[in-house]
């Protein structure tokens, strides 16, 4: 039992089934850095270590036996399914890629189906798009071939909606567009809120491609088949509508679909959704002529409580970001350069827009500070959108280098 790496990987098995870190396991005992080289297999443990690991654990110490251990697949993706947002980590990931990896010729496909779905959560949650992409096809192709339609739709909406985080607009409107002229012909089965969120996510694809007038128009069809209603899709709904308004550049329309959005919800309802709002209220606040930076500051400062309390690693860099323009805004250039730079790492969290515009904030800091050459990389950002297609983010970058030019 006390041999490595054998105990190191059951130590970390039975953690990571029960959703706890390695510093939360660790308590007062030991140091959780003692605890990842007991994992890693560079410690053997002692039986004191094992009797107290085996305490925190809840288990009796022979549970680390490799016996005691073999957890099915269902098993794992019944654990991640109920773990909150919060608490999944690349530990998780890596626990539903190993099982998947060890049931590969054992479990039925529908199963399979469940473990990738979970896989790709646990990746959009992260923000790593890539990898959340790769489980994505996964799943599609297991849609396929089980010929199970509801699964085909719900899948393929998937990924079109990662391939739109990812910056491939074009090919994440086809994808939508295809997936909802299949439901009209049933070919394809989604559910009705599937399908509004369908029609959300093709809103979202026509604006960044600069169809405002189309844009405009579904969401102002979905928002009025969903008049009087209340809830999260109520609220995805109007906060769609916003946005499509902001860059059409009629801030009023967008700030009366925002407070509809916020009205739609309540915190119990959604509370992760009652944050995002409050933060697209900030990001709506800076995008105004002139901005709102009073409101800004106050919509960050209702949303930074839930974020504490729930917030995922990519939606603490979405608040950090809109911390870096708003100090931006107040013409605190040094706390705006220290914000971009504590996200510099976890940049690949934000959607492609997002880190568009970080780059171009970093960039506009720089020449805030006197670097002239910062005007040529806003040139070169400008260009690298417009050859993705995405002629809105592309327009607004354009904006910015024109702005600063003089």
């Amino acid at each position: 039992m006390l041999e490595q790496p054998g105990f190191g990987k059951r130590l970390r098995h039975l953690r990571q089934q029960q959703g706890i870190s390695q510093v939360t396991l660790a308590g007062t005992e030991m140091s959780a850095a003692y605890l990842s080289r007991l994992e890693s297999g560079s410690r053997r443990p002692t039986k004191r270590v094992v009797a107290y690991l085996a305490e925190r654990l809840g288990i009796p110490v022979d549970g680390f036996e490799d016996g005691q251990l073999e957890d099915s697949l269902a098993e794992v993706v019944a654990i991640v399914a109920a773990m909150p947002e919060r608490d999944l980590d690349t530990e998780t990931a890596t626990l539903l890629t190993e099982s998947l990896d060890a049931a590969a010729d054992e479990t039925d496909d529908l199963t399979r189906w469940h473990a990738f779905a979970q896989l790709a959560r646990v990746y959009e949650v992260l923000g790593d798009f890539r990898q959340e992409r790769d489980a994505l096809v996964s799943l599609n192709e297991l849609s396929d071939k089980l010929g199970r339609a509801a699964l085909q739709g719900r899948a393929r909406l998937r990924l079109a909606r990662c391939a739109r985080d990812l910056g491939d607009v074009k090919a994440a409107r086809d994808a939508v567009a295809e997936v909802l002229a299949s439901s009209d012909a049933r070919r394809m089965r989604i559910s009705s809120a599937d399908a509004v969120r369908a029609r959300l996510l093709l809103v979202s694809c026509l604006a960044e491609l600069g169809d405002l007038a189309e844009a405009a128009r579904l969401a102002d069809e979905v928002c009025r088949s969903l008049e009087g209603a209340t809830g999260p899709l109520a609220a995805q709904a109007f906060w769609s509508a916003a946005t499509v308004a902001t860059r059409q550049g009629n801030d009023t329309r967008a700030v009366e679909h925002l407070m509809q959005a916020m009205a739609a919800i309540d915190s119990r309802d959604d509370l992760v959704l009652w944050m995002r709002l409050r933060m697209a209220g900030a990001s709506l606040s800076l995008a105004t002529d002139p901005p709102r930076v009073t409101d800004a500051e106050e919509f960050l400062t209702a949303a930074e409580p839930a974020m504490r309390l729930i917030g995922s690693p990519r939606h603490l860099q979405e608040l950090r970001f809109l911390q870096a323009k708003l100090a931006f805004h107040q013409n605190r250039l040094d706390r705006t350069a220290e914000l971009l730079a504590a996200g510099e790492d976890d940049k690949n969290l934000l959607s492609y827009r997002d880190q568009i515009r970080f780059d171009v904030l970093r960039s506009l800091v720089a020449l805030r500070s006197g670097d002239r050459a910062a005007l040529d990389r806003l040139r070169e950002i400008a260009s690298q959108v417009q050859a993705e297609n995405m002629l809105d983010l592309a327009a607004e970058v354009w904006r910015t280098v024109a702005q600063n030019a003089i």
